[in-house]
């Protein structure tokens, strides 16, 4: 959710932060801008609607010159998408610049106090306002600029990631965060910032992650210092980013989101490595290792996330259920972090997110955190915020995923919260050692039977497009394969913007049968499980009322393979292991969908990435 990037150093800047815009297309955005001061001073801002190749266009006969610069994708939250709008934002005097990720809750009140000190504004947004206290404050206090970010900052209420140039100290960015990422990239004579590692790795691997409350001093002349907001510096933690380019670029493939589907094989293969052993017939977490009384004591788990991971977390509550016998409670953290939840010292709250950033998922986290309970992360961004704040976890290690709609974190997810569940149900003594070892030596063999999923591509692509004329789409489970489903509707939902819902196979009697007709495609997850007679009547309800139904069957099947419209048939697994298989044709499906339809895979409208702001 909005994309920030700076550079300061010897080198043009306007290539540097273009290609970094582009970088971080993947949060999603509807404008984008550059600010850039020039050899002779000037300071200029460009910006417009649209793509970042529209902002090319449209800076081709403008002054692009200058060695220092920051740059912008926006999201928009206050104000319409529009090139007023979009960042960077001047000041009244046009001598400052800034750009800003999140969303400053009492800009309205600020707005109102300096308008009426006669402070003119040129936009709708939120941002203006800091930049235009920021200047009132230094020609009203007579003090720097990063004084005057200080005292500015002291009455901001709101979430942040700023950076801000002076026309008149070419020299020098200000930049700062408040439960917003921001990262300053360290290189040979230069500085870099970026919302995240993504546009800075090609230029160098050293990074400081700011911490909440922390300004970034980054001069060319005098090098990085890091201060709080009472002026107070700060030790720099310079961390090495180990990330392969490759892994950020499409590598011949149309689109991230295909890419990053067929990635899932080897991705999974990472996140079990040093984990499931060569022999695979045993887990080794480390947080099991280091934390084993605290894990082991725990009364209740609590899972929290929102949309994608959410769903992750319904299916490790089944598997934590079943292997470890402990209860366990899934909550969306935007609802959680809002009400008075009972939580204390016996809970563990397992936190799930993607980029570590997850706004509601960090609050919720801290919440927890206050009131005493054992924190646990599963994240893939490392060094991201939702890590430093918890007391242990597992990183999923699936590289960057780059596509707006997740694929590979939700395998990746899954994959190790079934670790987590098989640690935890091994050291209770709640798993018997036959089941634990079926499963263990499963799991070791997922990345091969997703593998024989990829080959079914061109036979879904083909599907596809016998599905596109759907308005609306159902999609049913039972078990683990009920948040399959949901997580199936929801890919769809996103790329296509075919409405889609998932719902346990049984509940489709209470309300979405009423759907059902000839133009209602169903797709069914109907393998060979304890509840497969269950989910066959439910195939021969919807065919009854003339329902096109999709169903991913075991192999071999062929009762339903007489009844369904069209069959995908799955590899045999586990039970506990079809979301991880299960999953794969569901994603091909959305996929192919969207394509077929002409959407915008990788950026679809209105969807961030990293959804930083509430």
């Amino acid at each position: 959710m909005c994309g920030i990037v700076g550079y300061i150093g010897k080198k043009d800047a306007f290539p540097i932060l273009i290609k970094g815009l582009r970088r971080l297309e993947y949060r999603g955005y509807d404008s984008a801008g550059v600010a850039l001061i020039n050899e002779g001073g000037a300071l200029s801002v460009l910006k417009t609607k649209g793509k970042v190749d529209n902002l090319v266009d449209y800076c081709e006969d403008k002054d692009k010159s200058g060695h220092i610069g920051i740059a912008h994708t926006r999201w928009a939250t206050h104000g319409e998408p529009s090139s007023r709008n979009a960042h960077p934002h001047y000041s009244e005097s046009h001598n400052l610049a800034i750009i800003h990720n999140g969303i400053i809750e009492n800009y309205a009140d600020l707005k109102q106090k300096l308008m009426e000190k006669g402070v003119t504004f040129q936009s709708d947004t939120d941002t203006e306002v800091v930049v235009q206290l920021v200047e009132y404050i230094m020609n009203k206090k007579q003090v720097d600029l990063l004084t005057a970010v200080q005292v500015a900052l002291f009455q901001v209420i709101g979430a942040y990631a700023i950076a801000i140039i002076d026309k008149r100290d070419p020299q020098q960015i200000i930049a700062a965060r408040k439960q917003s990422p921001l990262v300053v990239g360290i290189g040979e004579g230069e500085f870099f910032l970026g919302s995240d590692a993504s546009p800075i790795i090609e230029y160098t691997d050293k990074v400081v992650y700011l911490e909440d409350g922390n300004i970034a001093v980054i001069r060319l002349d005098s090098g990085l210092k890091v201060v709080d907001i009472l002026g107070e510096e700060q030790a720099l933690a310079v961390k090495t980013v180990d990330i392969d380019l490759g892994q950020i670029e499409k590598g011949g493939y149309p689109h991230f989101m295909l890419k990053e589907i067929f990635e899932q094989p080897d991705c999974l293969t990472n996140c079990m490595r040093g984990r499931v052993n060569v022999e695979g017939d045993h887990i080794t977490l480390s947080a099991f290792i280091d934390y084993r009384r605290q894990l082991l004591s725990a009364k209740r788990v609590l899972i929290v996330a929102c949309g994608t991971s959410w769903h992750a977390g319904l299916i490790g509550k089944q598997l934590i259920e079943t292997f470890c016998r402990i209860p366990v409670e899934v909550e969306y953290a935007s609802e959680f972090r809002y009400r008075n939840p009972v939580v204390g010292k016996d809970d563990i709250v397992v936190a799930i997110s993607q980029s570590g950033e997850t706004a509601d998922t960090l609050a919720a986290v801290q919440l927890a955190k206050e009131r005493g309970a054992f924190i646990y992360g599963v994240c893939n961004a490392i060094g991201s915020s939702i890590p430093r704040a918890t007391d242990t976890g597992t990183y999923i290690h699936v590289g960057p995923e780059i596509g707006v709609a997740s694929t590979k974190a939700f395998t990746g997810q899954v994959t190790v919260l079934t670790m987590m569940a098989l640690a935890m149900g091994e050291a209770r003594g709640t798993i018997s050692r036959e089941d634990y070892l079926r499963v263990v030596k499963g799991l070791a063999e997922v990345p091969v039977k997703i593998r024989e999923v990829l080959q079914m591509n061109d036979r879904i692509k083909d599907l596809a497009r016998t599905f596109t004329y759907a308005h609306n789409f159902l999609y049913l489970g039972r078990g683990y394969s009920y948040p399959v489903a949901m997580e199936g509707a929801l890919k769809l939902k996103e790329i296509s913007y075919i409405h889609a819902e998932g719902y346990p196979a049984a509940e489709m009697k209470h309300g979405p049968i009423a759907l059902i007709d000839s133009d209602m495609p169903v797709v069914v997850i109907a393998t060979h499980n304890a509840m497969y007679e269950k989910v066959l009547s439910n195939i021969q309800e919807i065919k009854a009322r003339k329902g096109r139904v999709i169903a991913l069957v075991s192999k071999g099947d062929d009762t339903i393979a007489n009844i369904a419209d069209e069959v995908i048939e799955l590899p045999d697994v586990e039970e506990c292991l079809e979301p991880l298989v299960a999953t794969i044709p569901l994603q091909l499906l959305a996929y192919h969908v969207a394509v077929c339809k002409g959407k915008d895979v990788d950026q679809p409208r209105n969807l961030a990435k990293s959804v930083t702001v509430e």
